[in-house]
């Protein structure tokens, strides 16, 4: 499937260093230069090493300039609509409905681009070994952490979450070093939640992020990050798009999980289905 490159870009623009932005201001306001210009040509006009400019290429999940420059030329001379459109008041409500599921399937794309294997490996290993599983998010991630929870209770490994932040940070301060914490914050930087993860780390449990943002204090300081991506537009903001890609991340732990926890996980959904059958009338 052919990528968005230029779109590709902007979606990850907050998570650039400044050095970077300007390489992705130079591209985005020159695309087709760029088609026509080798990297030692880039560089010059940017008053850059060539190393900087592939390193960038590789940030952004490329091989390399003269892949970037495949995928950018073939964007450029190919065009495919921009589905991150803005919402206009004409729109009629099957144009936003279309709209709207555009973007959140650019914003799946993009996050599975940036998802790293090792990472997504890692993740699994601490969960399917922990003795509990905590999911930890305030605010609008608290939804996303309910939807962890009910997800694991069915793995057969014992899970919790709250929605009060204070149950929470009590609950962080009960954890040992035989649980997990995930923790959801798309910004990273939300105080209450670092004060969750600072508890999960003095007791010497795991912990593993979910954010948009690599460099914030939540990415940079729990034992494993997995990175979301999305793009705000005028009537949704960039924190509603990622949480898309946060359940998706979701999904997919919970199925590695019930994959190596085969039956395990069986029993307990079977006890789920005999509980709530019992309930019906």
């Amino acid at each position: 499937m052919t990528q968005n490159t230029i779109r590709k870009i902007q979606s990850l623009y907050a998570r650039l260093s400044e050095k970077e932005k300007k390489i992705a201001d130079y591209i985005i306001e020159n695309p087709k230069n760029i088609i026509h210009a080798t990297i030692s040509e880039v560089a010059e006009n940017l008053a850059m090493a060539d190393a900087t400019v592939f390193r960038f290429c590789k940030r952004i999940g490329f091989n390399g300039f003269q892949d970037f420059k495949i995928a950018l030329a073939t964007d450029t001379v190919t065009p495919i609509q921009q589905i991150h459109e803005e919402i206009s008041e004409l729109d009629d409500e099957l144009a936003i409905t279309q709209k709207i599921f555009k973007s959140n399937i650019q914003t799946l794309e993009n996050t599975l681009h940036i998802i790293e294997a090792s990472a997504m490996k890692e993740a699994v290993k601490l969960l399917s070994n922990a003795r509990q599983i905590h999911f930890f998010g305030t605010g609008g991630s608290s939804v996303i952490a309910m939807d962890g929870y009910h997800k694991f209770l069915r793995t057969g490994i014992p899970s919790f979450a709250f929605i009060d932040s204070h149950f929470q940070l009590m609950a962080a301060s009960q954890l040992t070093e035989e649980d997990v914490a995930v923790i959801f914050s798309h910004s990273g930087a939300n105080k209450d939640t670092i004060n969750i993860l600072k508890t999960v780390q003095e007791n010497g449990a795991k912990s593993i992020s979910i954010t948009a943002f690599p460099k914030s204090a939540i990415a940079q300081k729990s034992d494993i990050a997995l990175f979301t991506t999305s793009e705000e537009t005028e009537y949704r903001s960039e924190a509603l798009s990622s949480r898309i890609a946060q359940l998706s991340i979701v999904d997919a732990l919970y199925v590695n999980i019930m994959v190596l926890h085969k039956d395990k996980g069986k029993h307990a959904l079977e006890k789920m289905r005999k509980a709530i059958s019992q309930t019906r009338i």
